[in-house]
């Protein structure tokens, strides 16, 4: 069995890591991406606004890290999305569907959970797996 290379995706499109983590790691034809936030990679703060804007700030973190990947949505296979509140997921996820689940494009299988908290007290944080020529 042959060990495979991983390598580490960075952009400054989207938020820096801030711990010993990569914004995302390519191994073969998979890639695996860190949850994302709601962060502004300019200011580094939330975004205003609720879950709503949140979730729309997460995909565009998203996909400033499957781009530097050569990757988009489309590659998307699986997501896991963390709630801070079950309170939030209609909402939450009237957006995702816009993102992932388009008229005709096949949605990623996903698992939803609420959490007891997130970094800098966001509201929504999600991570995705894709894969090249999915």
């Amino acid at each position: 069995m042959s060990d495979q290379v991983k390598t580490a995706i960075s952009t400054k499109e989207a938020p820096a890591a801030i711990g010993p983590y990569s914004q995302a790691v390519r191994s073969g034809d998979t890639l695996f991406a860190s949850g994302q936030i709601g962060l502004d990679p300019a200011t580094g703060q939330l975004v205003s606004g609720g879950v709503a804007e949140q979730t729309k700030r997460v995909f565009d973190n998203i996909k400033a890290v499957l781009a530097k990947a050569g990757l988009d949505l489309t590659h998307v296979v699986k997501t896991t999305v963390f709630l801070k509140s079950m309170g939030d997921f209609a909402a939450m996820n009237e957006v995702y569907a816009t993102y992932l689940a388009p008229e005709g494009v096949i949605p990623p299988a996903r698992s939803t959970v609420a959490v007891a908290g997130l970094p800098k007290d966001a509201l929504v944080e999600i991570e995705v797996i894709a894969k090249a020529g999915a």
